[in-house]
Parts: C-alpha cells; sequence; structure tokens
C-alpha cells in the first residue's frame, strides 16, 4: 500500500480519497478507521411526536426494529429514527454492534450480559430494558466486549 500526501492550495477544505483496484475488508477498515478519527458522520436526528431530538450517541442504549420503523432507545424513552438498521450499522462504528437481525447495540452501556440455555440477554445499568442477542451473533459480541477490556 502506498501512502501519498498532496499540497493543492486551491482546495478550500482537506480531503482523502481511497484508490483501490477492489473493495475488500482491508479498504473497509481503513475507510471506516479514517470516518471515526475525524468524525465524520452525518447527524443523527430523533423523532417523538411532532418534535425532533438531536441526542448524543452515548445515551443510547441499543436501537431496534419494531414493524417497518426503527426505534432508538436511551435509559428511560424511545425515539424514532428514520435510517434502517443496515445503514445504522455502517454510520455507527466503533461503539455500537449488531446483535441479531433486529438490534444493534451500543457498547458502552452494557452492564451485564445473562446467557442460559435458551438465550442471551443484555441488560443496562440504571434501566430496565433489556435486549436479547441471537445465537448467530453472540460470538462476535463476546469477541468485542473480550477486546475492549
Amino acid at each position: 500500500m502506498k501512502v501519498r500526501v498532496e499540497i493543492d492550495n486551491e482546495l478550500t477544505d482537506k480531503e482523502i480519497v481511497i484508490k483501490t483496484p477492489h473493495y475488500d475488508a482491508q479498504v473497509a477498515a481503513l475507510y471506516q478507521s479514517v470516518q471515526k478519527s475525524f468524525g465524520q458522520h452525518q447527524p443523527l436526528v430523533f423523532y417523538k411526536g411532532a418534535s425532533e431530538y438531536y441526542l448524543d450517541l452515548s445515551e443510547i442504549l441499543f436501537f431496534e426494529t419494531d414493524g417497518r420503523q426503527v426505534l432508538a432507545h436511551t435509559s428511560h424513552d424511545q425515539y424514532v429514527i428514520h435510517h434502517r438498521l443496515y445503514e445504522l450499522e455502517e454510520l455507527l462504528t466503533g461503539r455500537f454492534a449488531r446483535i441479531s437481525k433486529s438490534a444493534i447495540i451500543n457498547l458502552d452501556q452494557i452492564y451485564a450480559l445473562t446467557h442460559s440455555l435458551s438465550s442471551t440477554v443484555v441488560r443496562f445499568q440504571n434501566s430496565p430494558k433489556r435486549v436479547y442477542v441471537s445465537r448467530r451473533y453472540y460470538k462476535a459480541l463476546k469477541d468485542r466486549l473480550e477486546r475492549r477490556r
């Protein structure tokens, strides 16, 4: 991989371009790393009733689907968000992880994982809310939590 810096006095803002013959896991990781480093993500707007809310992502416990809507849960409230889960999964890298086909969780908000023969439940501190981890995503979640220690 080559790394190059070009100075262009005509530019008004910094620009990073990744040139590659094909998109692979290494390019995806590099792209996500650059986005995370510079905080480049579109601001998320949350809705409740007729009001729009701009919440800090650290307040979000998890996102889940309910019918055709995607809900963002905080410790004592829930909001509608006009993104699909797969879009949120791409936007929210780092501290968020997919735990089922219908949920994405904030790893910083996990208080406890309760594993039984039939399911794994995630509990949150200072909140009665709980969410289930599917068997398919359990190992990836466990690995991410181990790496964060």
